[in-house]
């Protein structure tokens, strides 16, 4: 039996390949395997890093939203996550936006800035920003508009700041804007360059209200489908300021002091379907009007409506606000006539202590 045991213990040694040593340190792989060394027994285990992005603190992170409005911050947080596609930094004190503030963001589409003390950006701010589609800085203290904004923008929101000046260098290679909104500032007819707008092919939206330019801006874009103005010093529309607005839908005049629109200025606009401008200083309904196949006259909560039935598919609303009982009788004799004309018949009363007339189709 012990020779059987010896006999199968030499057999396994000799089957078994011989030691080759191909290094100096072949006799510490066990060793170094383990983490423990022949000197170094107890070794410190390195921290382990973070699998994603770090959340600021006090913000609120889900869905690479971070949300860090309402917190007092004076300044850009800080170690964003690169992933972000929406910030929201509104309601806070930040009063300078700074290079670097958004590295590494080259996902972000939207970014709010709103209600902060905002008074200056650095020209290579938003420049890390390659997708950026959407710039809210209303509310603020900014005197222009920042440089070297992302040519991806579609939709820029600056109202309610103190910009006096608008230049067309601003907008230079802005070829995706659809929305500007510059209401709210202390702006001049002579603050605005001349064409500022015109290079942006797809604007769509302007609003300048509550400023005190008195004439509409000149080179707009054809693009254009709705204009803002109400609230402004506007006193007069003449035909060359809706020159090659042939898309124009919408256009907002009220609160100004309009006391006339010259003869052929609705000719620029012929798909305009909209038309306000209550509370001027107009002492006749413009001229043109008839023109218009769809025309809904709307002051308030008063309405008067004209249309054709069935023949045009289009709607135009014109709120006009009467300021004499001889322009009250004037546009009644003209909406009436016009609804004889058509087939129509109409009631109508007058409405003495807003000195406007419904007239109901």
């Amino acid at each position: 039996m012990k020779a059987t045991l010896v006999f199968l213990l030499l057999a396994q040694v000799s089957w078994a390949g011989p030691f080759q040593q191909r290094g100096l340190f072949d006799f510490m792989l066990e060793d170094e395997a383990s983490g423990i060394g022949p000197e170094d027994p107890f070794r410190t285990v390195p921290e382990v890093e973070p699998l994603g992005p770090v959340c600021p603190f006090r913000c609120q992170c889900h869905l690479r939203v971070v949300q860090c409005s309402d917190l007092g911050l004076d300044k850009v947080p800080k170690e964003l996550p690169p992933d972000t596609t929406l910030l929201d930094l509104q309601n806070n004190k930040i009063t300078e936006i700074k290079d670097g503030d958004f590295k590494n963001l080259k996902n972000l589409h939207t970014l709010i800035l709103v209600n902060n003390k905002i008074s200056k950006i650095s020209p290579g701010a938003f420049t890390p920003l390659l997708k950026l589609e959407r710039l809210y800085l209303s509310k603020n203290h900014l005197k222009e508009l920042p440089e070297k904004m992302p040519k991806t923008l579609q939709e820029l929101r600056a109202h309610e700041n103190e910009i006096s000046k608008v230049r067309k260098a601003v907008f230079n290679g802005l070829n995706q804007m659809i929305v500007i909104e510059l209401g709210t500032n202390p702006l001049k007819s002579s603050g605005i360059e001349n064409g500022a707008f015109q290079g942006m092919k797809k604007l769509s939206y302007i609003r300048i209200a509550d400023t005190n330019i008195t004439t509409i801006p000149q080179g707009l874009p054809p693009s254009l489908t709705e204009l803002h103005l109400e609230g402004n010093k506007i006193s007069k529309v003449d035909a060359a300021s809706l020159k090659g607005l042939n898309n124009l839908a919408k256009l907002g005049l009220s609160f100004n002091s309009i006391s006339a629109v010259d003869n052929g200025t609705l000719a620029n606009t012929p798909h305009l379907r909209e038309l306000h401008l209550d509370n001027n200083k107009l002492i006749k309904v413009p001229g043109g009007l008839a023109e218009h196949k769809y025309i809904q006259p709307e002051s308030g909560t008063q309405r008067w409506l004209m249309s054709r039935r069935r023949q045009q598919p289009r709607l135009r609303v014109l709120a006009l606000l009467l300021g004499s009982e001889g322009l009250q009788t004037w546009l009644f004799t003209f909406i009436t006539t016009i609804s004889l004309q058509l087939g129509l018949t109409t009631s109508a009363h007058l409405d003495t202590t807003r000195k406007r007339r419904l007239i109901r189709v």
